[in-house]
């Protein structure tokens, strides 16, 4: 679906070490060059002696031409600086694949946003490895794609999976509930750009009927972290969580229930932000900015 474009900015993310003057250096190169600051938002990790900055200026009336922007910030500061960077423009929508399974309530919750017009995004494909769902594409005019992983031709699937993303031109996925384990070669063709969701019992409850474990041992709280996707099954960088509390007068119903509103919600937090190019990464962790 067409969506009108918003006024072109560039947003740069960064890290490096942190050191006196970075903050000036930037916004000195910014404005210099006739850019004019709309966002900026910074943070030191103490411990560590890193330094992060998300930092947004309109194009306008900027002097450095966007395809040679990188170059020139490579050269005069990234270099020098040691800094880790990534230039991004806003005026290129981004483009989000939805993998999904048989669940269908995080699919939906992300696909009302999107038509609502809640996200400056296109949704142009949704791969799932069953065809239970093919009807929410139908409803959404949205490509559904049934791609059907499983243990012995899990190589050859996401070899069609590669090939129908990059036809679609995606730049990032979120897996709405999705059932199957990513490879590791498929992870490293999308690094922090796979959004996964699911209950924040992990590690605890391992395995099939996590609610129902729950509800065995009366726990009072029950929460939803959504989060980067890495080789190391559901322990990437965390972007989002929340928690509810539950009582004894909640059923095992009422604990999936409320667990999957818990992860509609995480999710949507999740993709918007990452929509809105304000997480980092480093290492193991996130820097979310506001």
């Amino acid at each position: 679906m067409e969506r009108a474009h918003s006024t072109d900015t560039a947003v740069l993310r960064m890290h490096c070490p942190d050191q006196p003057g970075i903050i000036a250096v930037i916004t000195d190169f910014i404005t210099s060059n006739g850019g004019n600051i709309v966002y900026l938002d910074q943070y030191v990790d103490r411990a560590d002696g890193v330094f992060y900055m998300r930092v947004e200026w309109d194009l306008k009336t900027f002097g450095i031409p966007k395809e040679k922007l990188c170059d020139y910030f490579a050269t005069l500061y990234a270099r020098r600086y040691d800094m880790t960077y990534n230039i991004s423009f806003t005026s290129r929508r981004q483009r989000m694949a939805v993998f999904v399974s048989k669940m269908s309530h995080c699919l939906y919750d992300l696909l009302s946003r999107y038509i609502a017009g809640e996200w400056d995004v296109e949704i142009p494909v949704i791969i799932s490895n069953h065809p239970d769902l093919a009807i929410v594409g139908k409803q959404f005019d949205i490509p559904f794609e049934v791609i059907p992983v499983n243990r012995d031709n899990k190589a050859e699937m996401e070899q069609r999976e590669f090939e129908i993303l990059d036809s679609y031109g995606v730049d990032f996925i979120v897996l709405a509930r999705y059932m199957q384990v990513l490879s590791e070669d498929f992870i490293n063709r999308y690094p922090n750009n796979i959004i996964n969701i699911h209950h924040s019992f992990l590690p605890a409850f391992i395995g099939a009927k996590p609610y129902h474990q729950a509800f065995e041992r009366g726990v009072k709280l029950i929460g939803a972290t959504s989060h980067y996707v890495t080789t190391e099954l559901d322990a990437g960088p965390i972007i989002e969580q929340d928690v509810t509390r539950i009582t004894h007068k909640d059923t095992v119903a009422d604990l999936v229930k409320k667990g999957r509103d818990l992860e509609k919600i995480v999710l949507s937090r999740a993709v918007e932000k990452h929509i809105q190019r304000k997480i980092l990464t480093f290492g193991n962790k996130t820097v979310v900015f506001s």
